[in-house]
């Protein structure tokens, strides 16, 4: 009997561990069905149907796809008839639209319409001969946010294409004072950029640069509705009309035409321009720059800081064009060249559209190439760059230029490169979507021992992996043909063909390489921002009769030893760390000022200090570039500063403990500076009654999302911490991640880690609070601190999230499509994943359900504020300072300075309530940001709160990594803040009372 119960539990055994390794071997799903496959009985793979190209933007074809659907027909002939709408004889306006009629506005006849920066206007328009239009704007940028003004079109109720719902149109930059002002230490100061408005009218085209050609809009015969809707900027509309837009002659053509109206060739002429004295940019970020690496610019100083370039790094997107005005004595044919230096992209050459008084003078000015080289050269256009060239020889082109004032326009184009770029942009959307097929089977971790066979799973995945090696194939070539040279932009698209085409043929080792996929086309993503980016900066422009000599682009040898040895020499008698005008007179009122930001943000807030503080106070500020570590090591040592800008917020309460923080509740307009914050951004700088820092930033965390992952997944954005639950759980199920802020160590042992902002979010929003006895103990260890704990540490235990990653890389792949993060993480994704730009959003995050069925969204802040310290010399003169500073025009200057300088990723989280509506965020999504700031609550600073993160730290290690159970992991950690707090409080209570610091 014993043998028969053991033989029958030996077949059970066998039984369960065949069933067991069936499953392991051919991935069992509980809807699968039997079939037959590889000889023997095993379960059918479920199919996973893919759809490639998935954009998640809009409906819309793209605008190649749009322009195919007329194949054939007449409309590719263009009309002749052009149809004039006056603005003002709008058919309809939606509720939200701020619309209004202006006569005679700004030298501009008759009737213009306002439109602000939300709603729609439509006008109706009758069509007598069907066919392709262009369409164009005359508009007038009035004062908004500094920033570009966003339209998109409609056409009978819907786009068109979906390069329609970006539409562009630029406002108009110029240097704030017709010269060059210097400094009292005899350096040039960066030129302020001011708006200079006027009315353009403006053919509708690509914002993204992929299409050269204006748009094409095909009207049927009858009445059709155009509708512009805003998303940013209002802009002030005379008309609009739809022509057809001229065809541009080639060179040959034109010099015909020379030829037949007998232009002749000037004599002994030439005009030279200066690059930094340019009269008009697209975006203030065109400023006239400072070279100093090179003597062959002019002016040129080896000790001073002189302005002699513009462009650069700064002029790369395409859209971008800068204009400069230059008068010729004689009419007839000129050549036109160009000193400049290109030596920041390699494998990819910058293009340029040049135009004079707006019109193109040939076809061939449409892409104008300034290739690789480094250092500065001049290149003559229509020859390869050869310095100290002259205006003569094969292949130099000639312009006809009228005597007298003329208007030179280049504008940054991908020229040939755009269908390029396309084709790889298209190609990572299709591989990204791949990517997050194939997790949906394997995860992120596969089992190396596992076939998965994820080929018949996913049935387009060979497929579609070998069409995207070809393609990839195919544009490194032409990218080889086009640049004349092979480069890392070349080997990039074929390290990732390579690794397709193995994949393809031996798909079983695909899991195994899901990791080096996921770099590579996390490094496609980074080649399409770069060969996006074709920066030139330009020295002088030549406007030359033929045969005349133009000066040399490049540099001798002895040149450049001296120029390295007279700024070798001169750093010895130069103060590098003194930013703009210095004052040693000691009658004077003067605030010394340390900040520790770059140097672009010292430059730019000395320059708003001279333009407008020092002039309005008679206060002189010392502005200071130092390392911000050293600030407690002067202090002590009587070398301090009398304000220290842009330090975080635990400095102030650790200075006022000591004694070495001035109280600015004592000064008079407290409460008015104080008023232009909410109360949460002050809330760090307070100690026994006292404010000892006015807030500069402020932060918190959003929740970003991905619209076109969700919506494959039939997900809907969570709005509660329950709806979190439920979404994870399908997550899960595709192998993809939700991401909390990451719980990482502080860098090093002298940076204060504050508490998690995931955990102060669960904590605040069920009411509870980090201190408790007037901030005397701390209460994480009450009922609601360890509820919130326990919920904190679940999200890692029970659902597996992850407590370190790249969340921008993961986010913009998909693996990682909805997750909590800052809310300055917009303005990285906004520049760093061009390539999903209109598939993602943010919005408030999720929230505790209340007893009355509201919904507490309570998020914790971080920031920085401004600090006067104790010692300050002049302290009314300081505070004077710090409310200038902390104001709402101030902020405003600073925060649209900052995104002039370096674009959209720079913009900046002004703690000022009202400079913050001042900023050039898009409607929709500034009011989710407004939305969660009503939320915003701050976390208090107390003697010993250093101790309360690194042991929250502490704490969540153990209890998710330890395994041991959270309440017993957070009282340990409690008892160790405890004590912390009490020494500190008992030891600064003792100084407090002695009256010492």
């Amino acid at each position: 009997m014993l043998i028969k119960e053991r033989g029958w539990l030996l077949f059970m055994a066998f039984a369960v561990l065949a069933v067991v390794g069936l499953w392991i071997y051919g991935g069992i799903s509980g809807d699968s069905r039997l079939t037959k496959g590889k000889g023997q009985a095993v379960k059918e793979l479920p199919v996973i149907k893919l759809v490639t190209g998935v954009k998640g933007k809009s409906t819309a074809p793209p605008y190649a796809e749009y322009l195919a659907g007329f194949t054939g027909k007449a409309a590719l002939t263009r009309t002749e008839k052009q149809i004039v709408i006056q603005a003002k004889d709008y058919s309809l306006t939606t509720e939200d639209a701020e619309v209004r009629q202006l006569q005679n506005y700004e030298g501009m006849e008759g009737t213009s319409v306002f439109t602000g920066e939300k709603g729609e206007v439509e006008w109706t328009v009758t069509v007598a001969e069907a066919g392709l239009y262009n369409l164009s704007v005359l508009y007038y940028p009035v004062e908004g946010k500094s920033s570009s003004i966003e339209r998109a079109l409609k056409i009978d109720g819907s786009l068109p294409f979906e390069e329609a719902e970006y539409l562009q149109f630029d406002r108009i930059w110029d240097n704030e004072k017709p010269k060059i002002e210097q400094d009292n230490q005899g350096n040039d100061l960066r030129p302020k950029q001011v708006e200079r408005p006027v009315w353009r009218e403006a053919i509708l085209k690509d914002s993204g640069g992929y299409v050269t050609e204006p748009f094409g809009f095909y009207l049927t015969e009858g009445e059709h509705k155009l509708t512009l809707a805003a998303s940013r900027e209002p802009m002030v509309i005379h008309r609009l009309k739809l022509f057809r837009h001229s065809e541009t002659l080639s060179y040959e053509q034109a010099k015909e035409r020379y030829e037949a109206e007998e232009i002749k060739e000037t004599k002994g002429q030439l005009v030279v321009v200066q690059g930094e004295e340019a009269i008009a940019k697209s975006s203030p970020t065109l400023y006239p720059l400072s070279e100093r690496s090179s003597p062959g610019v002019t002016p040129y100083s080896a000790s001073k800081v002189r302005v002699n370039t513009i462009g650069g790094y700064n002029w790369r997107l395409p859209g971008q064009w800068i204009e400069w005005e230059a008068e010729v004595p004689e009419t007839g044919l000129y050549s036109i060249a160009l000193r400049s230096q290109q030596n920041f992209v390699r494998g990819i050459y910058a293009t340029r559209k040049l135009t004079i008084d707006g019109e193109m003078p040939f076809e061939e000015m449409n892409r104008v190439p300034f290739r690789y080289k480094s250092g500065y050269r001049v290149d003559v256009l229509g020859k390869s760059a050869v310095d100290g060239a002259d205006a003569t020889g094969d292949g130099a082109y000639l312009f006809k230029l009228e005597k007298g004032k003329h208007t030179l326009r280049l504008e940054a184009t991908l020229g040939e490169f755009a269908p390029l770029i396309r084709q790889v942009e298209d190609s990572l959307l299709n591989l990204n979507a791949m990517y997050r097929k194939i997790l949906m089977i394997t995860g992120t971790k596969p089992d190396e021992f596992r076939d998965y066979r994820v080929e018949q799973r996913i049935p387009e995945l060979l497929e579609v992996f070998q069409a995207e090696s070809e393609r990839l194939r195919a544009v490194g070539v032409r990218l080889v043909e086009l640049s004349g040279q092979s480069s890392d932009q070349e080997a990039l698209l074929k390290t990732m063909a390579i690794q397709l085409e193995e994949m393809v043929q031996e798909p079983d080792t695909i899991p195994r390489r899901l990791g080096a996929y996921k770099t590579n086309t996390g490094g496609l993503g980074t080649w399409l921002q770069q060969a996006r980016e074709q920066p030139l900066e330009i020295d002088e422009i030549y406007i030359a009769s033929p045969g005349v000599k133009l000066p040399s682009g490049g540099l001798s040898g002895g040149d450049k030893v001296v120029h390295e040895m007279s700024t070798f020499v001169s750093s010895f008698f130069i103060d590098y760390n003194r930013i703009g005008n210095v004052t040693d007179e000691k009658n004077q009122r003067t605030v010394t000022v340390w900040i520790g930001s770059g140097r672009d943000q010292a430059n730019a807030i000395k320059a708003m200090i001279d333009e407008t503080f020092t002039p309005q106070t008679g206060i002189n500020v010392n502005l200071k570039l130092v390392n911000m570590g050293t600030i407690l090591p002067a202090t002590l040592a009587g070398q301090g500063p009398d304000v220290a800008m842009q330090i975080g917020n635990d400095l102030p309460v650790n200075f006022a403990m000591r004694r070495a923080a001035a109280d600015l509740t004592q000064f008079s307009g407290y409460d008015e500076a104080a008023a232009r914050f909410r109360e949460s951004a002050i809330v760090p700088y307070k100690y026994r009654g006292g404010v000892y820092a006015l807030p500069e930033t402020q932060t918190f965390n959003m929740l970003f999302y991905r619209k076109d992952v969700l919506a494959e997944l039939g997900l809907e954005v969570p709005n509660t911490w329950e709806d979190v639950a439920n979404l994870l759980a399908v997550l899960n199920k595709n192998h993809m991640g939700f991401g909390l802020p990451v719980v990482a160590q502080a860098p090093n042992q002298w940076t204060t880690l504050p508490p998690n902002s995931m955990y102060a979010t669960l904590l605040m929003q069920r009411g509870g609070q980090f201190y408790r006895k007037d901030d005397t103990e701390s209460d994480l260890d009450s009922k609601t601190g360890i509820e919130a704990f326990k919920q904190w540490t679940e999200y890692y235990t029970d659902y597996k999230l992850e407590r370190e990653y790249d969340f921008a890389n993961r986010f913009r792949t998909g693996q990682m499509p909805i997750g909590i993060a800052d809310y300055t993480t917009y303005n990285q994704l906004s520049v760093f994943a061009p390539e999903i730009r209109g598939m993602w959003g943010f919005a408030p995050v999720p929230g505790t359900v209340k007893e009355d069925g509201s919904i507490d969204r309570t998020v914790p802040s971080g920031g920085s504020g401004v600090m006067m310290l104790q010692n300050a010399k002049d302290k009314e003169a300081a505070w004077e300072f710090m409310k200038w500073w902390t104001s709402d025009e101030t902020q405003t200057s600073y925060g649209r300075e900052m995104e002039g300088l370096m674009g959209a990723a720079a913009r900046y989280p002004t703690a000022n309530i009202n400079a913050l509506e001042r900023l050039p965020w898009p409607v929709s999504d500034f009011e989710s940001l407004e939305e969660q700031f009503k939320w915003v609550e701050g976390i208090p600073e107390v003697p010993g709160g250093y101790s309360t993160g690194r042991h929250l730290f502490n704490a969540f290690y153990r209890a998710v990594v330890g395994g041991i159970e959270p309440r017993e992991a957070i009282m340990d950690s409690v008892q160790y803040i405890h004590d912390e707090i009490r020494n500190k409080q008992e030891e600064f209570g003792r100084l407090r009372e002695q009256g010492g610091s």
